[in-house]
């Protein structure tokens, strides 16, 4: 590449570590610490099977919330260990390799990215290379989750009432359209993804009275993102055989579980023969290959359109994740750690 990793035998990389638990509210800088590294990019030094990389893109995403409570409750992530780097879904540049199926330059997508600006990774954990010709913007890579929800499990209709919460996020923001261009009528964010209609639901005094207006016939698939009273409101306005997609709860991670909203009408499940089904997208990376090619096509004639919010430098990453919890974004918040 001849780049100036390449002349280097070490580097000094920023990375950000928890120092303590937060068992409610936003994490601060009281939990979550920003330190540097000397990562040494020697052949010698990078054991058989791993590569050593720079991190391009973070995606920044609500579940990371669940990880930093020091309670395993809820979403069933392991807790970060304290002093331990935090790792999440990001893009890599390999920059040295001591395996035979990756190269210097690959670019590399990893469910569990350190948040850090260089690291050696084992290339078993590596979840696949991606094509930079493939006309699929990077931080895209990182909005899988839509894809998963709506077409693997909501599986929904020409026609069927769709209704996505939080799709102004970047879940929701491809949820939606995908849904759309299944001929499905979809609410939320009319103006910005071309959906039927929109209401923010931080507004709204009355969830079930804002469902009876926004559906009066109902709604067949439901992609959850917020959780607590919007679901409980959701599960009065439900058809027969409607189905749940369970993929976030951001109104409940900053909260114990003690205090969380439950859910007080789910014997509607019953008498509707309502499907409910949470995911992670782990266990679907085997669809992976699919998604690139439907999205790389639907992104190509213009039938998608993507928001980010990006931020600069790792060192960003206390306040993105922050932003999160402010309702102020509008598409899917990453960092550019590096430029491609």
């Amino acid at each position: 590449m001849g780049s100036a990793e390449e002349k280097l035998e070490t580097v000094e990389s920023k990375e950000w570590y928890i120092s303590a638990y937060a068992s409610d509210g936003v994490p601060t800088s009281d939990h979550l610490k920003l330190r540097s590294a000397s990562v040494s990019l020697a052949v010698d030094s990078i054991p058989d099977h791993h590569v050593a990389v720079e991190t391009l893109w973070i995606s920044i995403d609500p579940y990371l919330r669940a990880t930093m409570t020091g309670t395993n409750d809820g979403l069933y992530f392991p807790q970060f260990n304290l002093n331990q780097v935090i790792l999440a879904f990001g893009i890599a540049r390999v920059i040295r390799s001591k395996d035979s199926k990756y190269s210097d330059g690959d670019i590399v997508l990893r469910a569990f990215l350190p948040v850090a600006e260089y690291s050696l990774l084992p290339c078993d954990l590596l979840t696949r290379k991606l094509d930079p010709a493939s006309g699929i913007p990077f931080p895209d890579y990182l909005s899988s989750l839509a894809w998963v929800g709506i077409e693997v499990l909501g599986q929904p209709k020409s026609g069927s009432n769709v209704f996505v919460s939080a799709a102004a996020g970047g879940v929701g923001m491809f949820a939606g359209q995908l849904a759309k261009l299944k001929g499905c009528k979809v609410k939320l964010l009319k103006e910005e993804f071309g959906y039927d209609d929109a209401f923010n639901y931080n507004s709204e005094m009355s969830f079930d009275a804002t469902l009876t207006k926004y559906f009066p016939n109902g709604i067949d698939v439901y992609l959850d993102n917020v959780g607590g009273k919007m679901l409980e409101a959701v599960l009065n306005h439900v058809n027969v055989h409607a189905r749940i997609i369970l993929c976030g709860m951001i109104s409940q991670y900053n909260k114990v579980w003690t205090e969380r909203d439950g859910v007080r009408n789910l014997l509607n499940m019953i008498g509707k023969e309502v499907k409910m089904e949470g995911f992670m997208i782990g266990s679907h990376m085997d669809r992976f290959a699919d998604f690139t090619v439907e999205m790389e096509s639907y992104i190509k004639e213009g039938k998608i359109r993507s928001k980010h919010v990006i931020y600069y430098g790792v060192e960003s990453f206390l306040e993105s994740l922050g932003s999160l919890f402010s309702s102020s974004n509008i598409g899917k918040v990453v960092i550019q750690v590096k430029a491609p």
